[in-house]
């Protein structure tokens, strides 16, 4: 009866240690699964390539949901907004005050209560607080207020300002939102910010970690539409020219 050797030649001895010491890689050609299986390959890219693909998703882009914090010039605003091209709708809080924003093409209106519109004491303000509360009150375009709180509504220069990493961009690693499962990039090792872009279907951005903790914010809803419809003409109201100091 002739004997079959079992010996292994060194280079399949060698072979079989690379996928032992690769446990937990799963590095493709090892018997493990391929991390990439399934997914929309952006994994795959640079950094560079990677933030690009995420840009031109995020742009391309119907709608999106917004929600999270931004820090900016000292103050610290809490955003739910849903934005499209033409317009925008949601809540922002700050300072302790809560108020609503709603743009439909060139017209914002904000909404809030008397507590917000109070900045006195004054019987004449109050009566104008309640006057103002719970209304829709057109904001005009001359007012201060119309560039600082317009582009909380605009989805192009909000998303511009804010899917942007700084210094050195480098692939962080295979994570998981809600889910779904992600690739992140990261601006000089998470000091220059952070971001989630999805794996699955279109590259979307997921989560951003601000630069110089200016805030996280995460993006969801992407190309769910919604309605933007103008405030019935009992609840809306033009100030004028100018909005009173809140």
């Amino acid at each position: 009866m002739t004997v079959t050797s079992r010996r292994r030649s060194p280079r399949a001895a060698l072979a079989g240690a690379a996928c032992v010491l690769a446990v937990g890689t799963a590095l493709t050609g090892c018997g493990g699964e391929d991390p990439d299986a399934g997914t929309n390959g952006v994994g795959k890219l640079s950094a560079a390539q990677i933030q690009t693909r995420t840009r031109t998703a995020a742009e391309s882009a119907r709608t999106v949901r917004l929600h999270g914090t931004v820090v900016t010039s000292g103050s610290t605003y809490a955003l739910d907004m849903r934005l499209k091209p033409d317009g925008g709708t949601g809540s922002v809080t700050a300072k302790g005050a809560t108020f609503g924003l709603l743009r439909i093409g060139e017209e914002l209106f904000l909404k809030a209560d008397a507590a917000f519109w109070s900045h006195d004491t004054g019987e004449a303000d109050a009566a104008a607080a309640e006057k103002l509360a719970g209304k829709y009150v057109k904001v005009p375009q001359g007012d201060p207020s119309y560039q600082k709180f317009s582009g909380f509504t605009d989805k192009d220069v909000l998303l511009d300002g804010l899917l942007s990493l700084h210094g050195t961009v480098e692939a962080d690693g295979r994570h998981e939102r809600n889910g779904v499962r992600t690739v992140r990039i990261s601006g000089d090792g998470g000091s220059g910010g952070s971001l989630d872009v999805s794996l699955e279907g279109t590259p979307y951005p997921l989560r951003l970690v601000r630069a110089g903790s200016a805030g996280t914010l995460t993006f969801s809803d992407w190309n769910k539409d919604f309605a933007l419809e103008q405030p019935a003409k009992d609840d809306t109201l033009d100030y004028g020219k100018q909005l009173p100091a809140t």
